[in-house]
């Protein structure tokens, strides 16, 4: 096992994360999907865009594959979520069971956070 520094030089080390190492989402956060409707073809069905739900969990880092698509990737990578939506919430007459919801996974260039909203 190696040495660990003392505390005191422990505090005065202080690591910057890169842009994307740290994900700006918790699980129990909530979000929104955002409105957009850019040309092409993207990943986020249009009967989300617009709609609150909760963040579950982070699936994963990843390259953004709509910008991949056109030829725009540098390599950055971001996070996918998987988000809880209620039912009422992307169809406001769902005669279901309340408690019904749906999962998707939507990468993080689309959501927004809902928390002040």
């Amino acid at each position: 096992m190696a040495e660990q520094p003392p505390e005191s030089a422990r505090t005065l080390i202080e690591v910057v994360p890169a842009l994307g190492e740290v994900a700006p989402l918790r699980p129990g956060d909530p979000v929104r999907v955002v409105i957009r409707f850019p040309l092409g073809h993207y990943r986020v069905p249009l009967y989300l865009r617009g709609k609150t739900g909760t963040v579950e969990r982070l699936v994963t880092p990843a390259i953004d594959n709509e910008e991949e698509g056109f030829g725009r990737n540098a390599g950055d990578r971001r996070y996918y979520y998987r988000i809880v939506f209620p039912m009422t919430e992307i169809w406001t007459d769902y005669a279901g069971p309340p408690h019904d919801n749906l999962r998707i996974e939507v990468f993080e260039t689309w959501l927004e956070s809902a928390r002040h909203a």
